[in-house]
């Protein structure tokens, strides 16, 4: 099974309500409010201790294996995919994706960015 098999990408995607940050039990409606939040926020763990041990926990994740796509197999799997259905939060569509692909040299960089990316464990 490849990775975009794992997830359901098909679908239109409703983006999540967004829910306003706060500081002192106030929305932060101007930017220096928001300075304000932030900056508490991150220096809370200025002088606390590190833990480390959790990085010991990485290696125990064995790696998995992707075998490389081919110029085929990617053009197939994207044929599948409504055109308009949306990758994700940033509204593109199934369809910009595949006029892009039409072209060769934009295929096939994909393609060895992709296989890249699984030969690196992205």
């Amino acid at each position: 099974m490849r990775p975009w098999e794992l997830i359901n990408w098909v679908n239109k995607q409703i983006l999540p309500a967004i829910e306003a940050i706060k500081y002192n039990n106030q929305l932060c409606l101007e930017i220096n409010d928001l300075w304000h939040a932030l900056h508490s926020f991150f220096n809370t763990a200025l002088h606390r201790s590190i833990e480390d041990v959790v990085l010991d926990e990485i290696n125990l994740i064995s790696p998995s294996f992707w075998a490389p796509f081919s110029e085929e197999e990617f053009t197939n799997t994207l044929a599948k995919y409504n055109n308009s259905s949306t990758l994700g939060p940033d509204k593109l569509l199934w369809s910009h994706l595949k006029h892009v692909l039409k072209n060769n040299v934009c295929l096939n960089n994909i393609i060895r960015i992709t296989n890249t990316y699984l030969y690196l464990g992205y």
